[in-house]
């Protein structure tokens, strides 16, 4: 298990926390429907951090062709249909493109800044000229409105039970997920980013914000930044 990270409950356990079972329970809400209006129908996406396919199988049943990659096998091989990869996402280097590049899961919010800045690079070095990445962020209060549960119409409760710091800018969220017959919780490391922060962010990896997608600001879509696409153009050039 990762420094700072935790998570208990029946079955695997991922060294960030997650545990196998408990996200092939959990349903998906309206994110493909977010993700298919803000790409092209039939786009190729790499999707970075998969999980179990939660949004991978509802992708290719939309028309879309994905390549699913994820550190943690017991994940991967829940995922059905898709070209799977097994490994670090910061490290990724496939010497291939893609037209849409999607970073969920909060993971953009890592809590050490130089993993951070390895799943952006790996987002703008997969990006294909003319491409989107769909990064996924935080609400503006998921830090603050603590403690916090809701239940889910199939029958589970999520509660995000407290957010502490844990110094250097970075916070320590504990969440719990009950159902009737078992209990999972996960413990792991967030750093909170504003807009300013995110933003700056993205364009030390030579990415910008293109649209943000949700009225919340969750879902982003960006592209390549000015720059990003000049110097390619300087690279293609006889």
């Amino acid at each position: 298990m990762r420094a700072g990270y935790d998570g208990t409950g029946p079955g695997a356990i991922t060294p960030d926390g997650c545990a196998v079972e408990l996200y092939s329970r959990l349903p998906i809400g309206d994110e493909p429907d977010i993700i298919a209006g803000a790409v092209p129908a039939g786009a190729h996406i790499l999707e970075l951090g998969c999980g179990v396919g939660r949004m991978t199988h509802p992708l290719l049943e939309r028309g879309f062709t994905v390549t699913a990659v994820d550190e943690s096998p017991e994940m991967l091989a829940r995922v059905r249909g898709a070209r799977t990869i097994c490994g670090s996402i910061e490290d990724l280097d496939l010497g291939e493109t893609f037209d849409v590049v999607m970073l969920a899961s909060f993971l953009v919010h890592a809590g050490d800044i130089e993993v951070r800045r390895g799943l952006l690079r790996t987002c703008a070095r997969h990006l294909a000229e003319g491409g989107h990445a769909l990064i996924q962020r935080e609400g503006a209060d998921y830090h603050t409105n603590v403690p916090r549960e809701r239940v889910d119409p199939s029958g589970f409760t999520v509660r995000i039970v407290s957010s502490e710091p844990a110094g250097e800018g970075v916070e320590s969220v504990r969440a719990e997920y009950e159902f009737p017959d078992a209990v999972w919780t996960q413990t792991f490391l967030s750093r909170p980013l504003a807009k300013e922060q995110f933003e700056e962010a993205l364009g030390e990896a030579g990415l910008r914000v293109d649209k943000y997608l949700t009225e919340d600001g969750i879902w982003v879509r960006a592209v390549r930044g000015v720059e990003e696409v000049e110097e390619m153009g300087e690279e293609r050039r006889p």
